[in-house]
């Protein structure tokens, strides 16, 4: 049998907005696959955890968090930890990762789609910060790729630069701050952080295979828009 071999077995393949979503089983764990890219799985989680309690810190409470991304659910599970959370925003633009919640993934999001502080907009993150309506979040904790050098979908890109940053630094409150998970170090984006933020930190967190996970922290955002606001392709 394939699981026997240590070969991952396929549970699910769905149509997706960015391609063909897979939830597969590799041993004790469930990993998620889009467009053929590995995106998460089960296995620990840690800097996923990290990502939303480093943006918590220092927060007054009740605070308004906003997780882009709802993954394997480790971030928002943690976010619902937090005493000072009230209310937390979670966009998935992928419906077949929504529904996996539901069932197969549940265990570890613990059931938090169905607790009354969450609301879920399954939607693409882009629009939803681009959207004035959205109002301000104390915190924005993105999780939507694996990290900015290495995106899911090519359109993802543009939250990372100089014109994305905009956006999102007019979604965050006076005291709040912007979270970004990746893979890997990223020192452009490291840059264009510091040009918009006055205050930055990458914080390392170690993996047990390659090199660590990095989650950067920008607060303080300038007061003047250095850049003109276009999301254009």
């Amino acid at each position: 049998m394939p699981e026997a071999a240590g070969e991952p077995v396929v549970l699910e393949r769905a149509a997706g907005v960015g391609g063909e979503m897979v939830l597969r089983r590799a041993g004790a764990h469930l990993e998620i696959i889009g467009n053929g890219v590995f995106l998460m799985d089960t296995r620990n989680g840690e800097s996923e955890r990290l990502l939303v309690r480093a943006a918590a810190e220092g927060l007054r409470g009740p605070a308004r968090l906003l997780i882009g991304g709802l993954g394997v659910g480790f971030s928002l599970a943690e976010a619902l930890l937090l005493p000072q959370v009230a209310a937390v925003t979670v966009v998935e633009r992928e419906p077949a990762v929504v529904g996996w919640h539901r069932t197969l993934l549940r265990p570890w999001s613990r059931g938090a789609l169905e607790d009354p502080r969450v609301t879920l907009q399954c939607a693409d993150l882009l629009d939803v910060v681009a959207d004035p309506r959205a109002g301000t979040f104390d915190a924005l904790c993105l999780d939507i790729d694996n990290g900015p050098d290495w995106t899911v979908t090519p359109g993802n890109a543009r939250l990372y630069g100089p014109a994305g940053l905009e956006l999102l630094a007019e979604r965050l409150t006076r005291q709040g701050v912007l979270a970004v998970w990746s893979a890997n170090a990223a020192p452009r984006f490291e840059e264009l952080l510091r040009e918009r933020f006055a205050r930055v930190e990458a914080r390392p967190v170690p993996v047990p295979r390659g090199e660590p996970d990095v989650v950067y922290l920008a607060r303080d955002p300038f007061p003047a828009a250095r850049f003109p606001v276009t999301v254009s392709g």
